[in-house]
């Protein structure tokens, strides 16, 4: 206990370490919120599902925050229902047992650009007879445009740009344009105001229901913009904080504790044990680390355990532990070492107890150090188009983004986003590794 208040005093007067720690503390908070605000199986269904999850979302937009960068005010999208926006409804039975629906969506449009789409949501029951609804769209200036009729089934879609009467009515625009260009046709730009999108739904039955929902599509959306298939890159981005975390600390300290069990046998016992892992480990040195990963990403499994423990296994022999060799060498040799042999202690409680913990001080900044390594390399793996396909994850992201070509369009976000993640968690770890290697290295130390 005092060794590690010791410590941490020490570590209080690098800013190095402290930027790191804050670093590392910050990703740690987002992996937990991460995990509570969005249960692993709610993502896995989120990043796996289609328009039918994300239809409400527009396709391949960047964030919303883009509109702070920019003079030009673009669309933010939104939904009005029966629980958001602003919405109104009547119900007018009438003697018959039919009944006339009034719905009501209301809404402010105050950008500079239109927005990319346009679609209503219907669901009705009935038994029979189909409803009937009819579309209007009222403008800031009053301008009212009869939009279309539709008879209904038990679920309904209407997209507005797919209308062609409606286009036509239009004089030719598109409906996203058009329903939003004010009566000066040398004004290009979208007439500002209040909006109502009214629908009057005829129900033939007493029985019979009619709601509805409005969806904006707009041209951004959300902390982190969509992708081409409408998903919200914030789940990903989110679910790579715990994700990244978890292969790369779990693979660090693996590595770093079986590399130094194995050295520490080594050292102690000799022989053709020691000669054992000293020739398991020049194998190791001449074998393609990479190309061993993508051949079991390829052949056997691309789950990220699975990875997770081929590279632990394959990062346990390598120099690092002829390096430790050499140190419990000259430890084994040590005083104490001798009087723990007088006294009866066990070759397994000399090894844990007396030889390997006097290492363990030059084993932490290496560990720290490591766990970026680890990171880049499942992200990279995932580049590579080897990475677990079920889990949302940084690498997925940059994938993704580089098999739909969003450097060539223009969607610079795409990557730009788990890029920055990745090395915030690389320069979080690096900070206070090297600062940890200076604490625990008295070479290293400052005068």
């Amino acid at each position: 206990m005092k060794n590690a208040k010791r410590t941490f005093k020490e570590m209080m007067r690098y800013p190095s370490a402290v930027t790191g720690m804050v670093m590392i503390f910050i990703l740690i908070i987002i992996a937990a919120y991460a995990m509570i605000s969005i249960p692993y199986s709610q993502a896995i269904v989120f990043w796996r599902g289609g328009e039918d999850v994300w239809y409400q979302n527009p396709k391949l937009v960047p964030p919303a925050w883009f509109n702070w960068f920019s003079k030009e005010k673009k669309p933010e999208s939104f939904v009005i229902n029966t629980s958001a926006g602003d919405y109104q409804r009547t119900v007018d039975t009438k003697s018959d047992g039919s009944s006339v629906i009034t719905m009501t969506y209301t809404f402010d449009y105050q950008y500079d650009a239109f927005p990319q789409d346009m679609l209503l949501y219907i669901k009705s029951t009935f038994a029979e007879k189909k409803p009937f609804v009819s579309i209007t769209w009222v403008t800031p200036d009053d301008r009212q445009v009869r939009v279309g009729d539709l008879r209904l089934d038990t679920s309904s879609t209407y997209r507005f740009s797919q209308d062609e009467k409606l286009k036509l009515k239009l004089k030719g625009e598109d409906p996203q344009i058009g329903l939003f260009l004010s009566d000066d046709p040398n004004n290009p730009a979208p007439l500002k105001g209040k909006y109502q999108v009214i629908l009057s739904a005829v129900a033939w039955e007493p029985e019979s229901t009619v709601d509805a929902e409005f969806v904006m599509h707009g041209q951004v959306y959300g902390v982190a913009g969509t992708d081409i298939y409408r998903r919200d890159l914030k789940i990903a981005l989110l679910w790579g904080v715990p994700v990244a975390l978890a292969f790369g600390l779990l693979a660090a300290l693996g590595t770093s504790i079986l590399t130094m069990v194995f050295a520490a046998i080594g050292a102690w016992y000799g022989g053709w044990i020691d000669g054992l892992i000293q020739r398991i480990t020049e194998v190791n040195l001449v074998l393609p680390f990479l190309s061993i990963l993508v051949m079991v990403g390829t052949f056997y499994s691309r789950s990220i355990w699975v990875i997770l423990g081929v590279s632990v296994l394959l990062s346990i022999f390598t120099g690092q532990i002829k390096s430790l060799r050499a140190a419990f060498m000259q430890v084994k040799e040590s005083t104490y070492i001798e009087a723990a042999k007088a006294y009866g202690a066990s070759n397994r409680r000399l090894i844990l107890m007396y030889l390997i913990p006097r290492m363990i001080p030059t084993l932490i900044p290496g560990l720290v150090s490591s766990v970026p390594t680890f990171v880049f390399l499942e992200a990279s793996l995932a580049v590579l188009g080897l990475g677990d396909p079920t889990l949302p994850t940084w690498g997925k992201l940059i994938n993704d983004a580089f098999v739909n070509g969003a450097l060539y369009k223009g969607q610079y976000y795409w990557i730009l986003e788990p890029a920055v993640l990745l090395m915030f968690t690389g320069l979080a770890f690096a900070l206070l590794g090297f600062a940890l290697d200076r604490i625990f290295n008295p070479r290293l130390r400052e005068a």
